[in-house]
């Protein structure tokens, strides 16, 4: 299984999520537009950093509101093509994000998203690039993965495929066996995130609660599934926007994304239509007979309010270490 992770979903600047990326063990990673702008150097130089950390670039995103677009708009969104693929190729990687359109000037239809996909397409081969199209759940006229894998199959070009994101497909409540129909060669990536079952705005729920898989209530273990359903072997990517997590320690979320991914990739070889993923063979989970104790830490300031609040609920204290500042309960 191979793992990557978007530079979005955790803390620090550029050289410090990177170090923390490849500590955790991934051997992926995204770099997303905004971590990229915001570092000190050129993209030759992000390139070589990634390398350097054993670290291969699996996606530059993203690239917004491209199909469907009016003259003159349309034309200067290809100018922005060629920028973009000029940075991919500084970069070192050959896949970049396209995410559906959501501006109020897109035209819609299958037909005309076609006709730009392809005209894309043609315009990466010469670069020897790939496109991926993304669902937002969220898009303006394509918001669902099966109307965007129309997109793809229709323009039928071999640098245009689709991109699979949990979250868009699992907000919604998107039939997840339309995935299986999917050409595993025509699946660019797959990202991966969970959430918690929240009645709000999409576009608010994804850019504040996403969180890793297993850590929601999303079926993702389900969605990642259907992909490896298909025989796909690409990565697995984690994709997460959590306030919380952008505030707290590189290296403790990025240990924990990692953990995340072998653990759902783990539950996902088990199932015996998806055992093409490759993964190290895990113990079965131990069954939990029963809570021997909780162990709480508090400031000295808070403890007595903490004490009080377990002699209300019937506990008194019982024995006290002779050396440390533990005092147990019972």
């Amino acid at each position: 299984m191979k793992t990557s992770i978007a530079t979005v979903s955790i803390s620090g600047e550029l050289p410090e999520k990177l170090a923390a990326i490849a500590q955790a063990g991934f051997s992926g990673v995204e770099i997303f537009e905004n971590d990229f702008l915001a570092f000190d150097g050129t993209p030759a130089d992000v390139g070589r950093m990634v390398r350097d950390h054993g670290l291969e670039i699996t996606l530059f995103q993203p690239f917004r509101d491209f199909e469907g677009m009016p003259e003159p708009h349309r034309s200067r969104l290809f100018d922005r093509a060629e920028r973009k693929f000029d940075i991919m190729q500084e970069l070192g990687t050959d896949l970049v994000l396209v995410c559906s359109n959501v501006s109020p000037l897109a035209l819609g239809g299958i037909d005309r998203a076609v006709a730009d996909f392809h005209e894309l397409g043609e315009r990466a081969a010469k670069r020897g690039l790939k496109v991926g199209y993304e669902a937002l759940a969220w898009g303006r006229h394509i918001s669902d993965h099966r109307d965007a894998w129309e997109v793809v199959r229709r323009t039928n070009h071999p640098n245009i495929g689709i991109i699979l994101d949990s979250f868009h497909t699992l907000s919604r409540q998107i039939d997840i066996n339309s995935i299986r129909s999917i050409p595993k060669e025509k699946i660019f990536i797959v990202q991966l995130a969970d959430a918690p079952l929240i009645d709000m705005d999409l576009l608010y729920w994804s850019r504040h609660f996403r969180n890793m898989p297993g850590e929601g209530d999303l079926p993702v273990e389900a969605f990642t599934s259907a992909v490896a359903e298909t025989g796909y072997d690409g990565y697995f990517s984690l994709e997460i926007f959590n306030d919380q997590f952008r505030g707290g320690s590189a290296k403790a979320i990025a240990a924990d994304g990692h953990r995340s991914l072998i653990t759902l990739g783990d539950r996902v070889r088990r199932n015996p239509n998806a055992s093409g993923l490759t993964l190290p063979l895990m113990p079965d989970r131990s069954a939990v007979q029963g809570v021997g104790f909780v162990e709480f830490s508090a400031s000295e300031a808070d403890a007595g309010e903490l004490a009080g609040i377990l002699r209300t609920l019937g506990f008194s204290r019982t024995a006290q270490h002779r050396s440390k500042r533990v005092s147990v309960f019972s």
